[in-house]
């Protein structure tokens, strides 16, 4: 006879496991410290097999029998359901081990090789701050456009609307590099065009050539509250026109004095 819920409830522990049956293999083990398991028993090339589906009362007895049904549908499709639970398994482990922060930092370590290193760091700024707190636990491939949409509107709702666009082209490089590793299927930030805030491109400051004069003016005067270095760097950039950087990194060797300014070596 089928087993009813009354009799799987009821079912007392003994000083030995004991079976409770109820049709088509599928069975209640009731262990001697009280714990109950559903159990299928089947034959796959002529052996004898068991599966487990599922703890009693988390798996009640009307689920118990759909997971069996489930499996004795892949034994009659040839398909040994302990295999194919097995492989199920391994499958979900794999994917929860493929997070989108894993997936970002190899395509980091493999794209930095031509970057320099200050580019490597700021990249890397990027995801950790912007990224990795909100999706880098997560399944690479189960994420979806609203929900990297929702990340992108956080750091556009500081105001940082440059940095919001900056980010989703990196998380698409990214998604990019895992559809052609085969770890994920598709760029959800592909999917997002136009569903950002352009930032509006601000220019520097400019001085029209007519204030010059005053400018050099203020510049010497010595109530203009700037180092001496300050002011003679001011001149020597609006005589080479090099990049603040490349003026305050110059080192001395880089100078050569002894020429005049604009004269190749060869007519000096």
């Amino acid at each position: 006879m089928p087993l009813t819920n009354l009799q799987c409830q009821n079912a007392k522990p003994k000083t030995k496991p004991y079976k409770l049956s109820d049709a088509s293999g599928m069975y209640l083990e009731v262990m001697p410290n009280g714990s109950k398991y559903w159990r299928l028993k089947y034959r796959w090339l002529n052996k004898e097999k068991r599966l487990a589906l599922g703890v009693y009362p988390l798996i009640g007895l009307a689920e118990a029998r759909e997971k069996r049904d489930a499996a004795r549908k892949l034994l009659a499709s040839g398909i040994d359901p302990s295999s194919a639970k097995k492989q199920a398994k391994d499958e979900a482990t794999v994917e929860a081990a493929n997070t989108f922060e894993l997936l970002a930092r190899e395509w980091h370590a493999k794209q930095s090789t031509g970057w320099t290193p200050s580019q490597a760091r700021k990249v890397m700024r990027y995801l950790e701050h912007d990224l990795f707190p909100y999706i880098g636990t997560r399944p690479a491939r189960d994420i979806e456009p609203p929900e990297l949409l929702n990340v992108l509107r956080k750091i556009e709702a500081r105001g940082a609307h440059y940095n919001s666009g900056r980010i989703r082209q990196y998380a698409g490089r990214i998604f990019r590099y895992g559809i052609a590793c085969g770890r994920v299927t598709r760029d959800p930030s592909a999917d997002l065009q136009g569903a950002l805030t352009i930032s509006k491109t601000r220019h520097y400051a400019a001085l029209d050539l007519k204030d010059m004069p005053g400018f050099l003016k203020a510049v010497d005067q010595n109530d203009a509250r700037l180092f001496p270095q300050t002011r003679r760097a001011i001149r020597l950039l609006m005589l080479v026109f090099t990049r603040t950087s490349e003026l305050i990194l110059a080192t001395w060797d880089e100078f050569d004095l002894t020429r005049p300014l604009g004269k190749s070596p060869q007519n000096a």
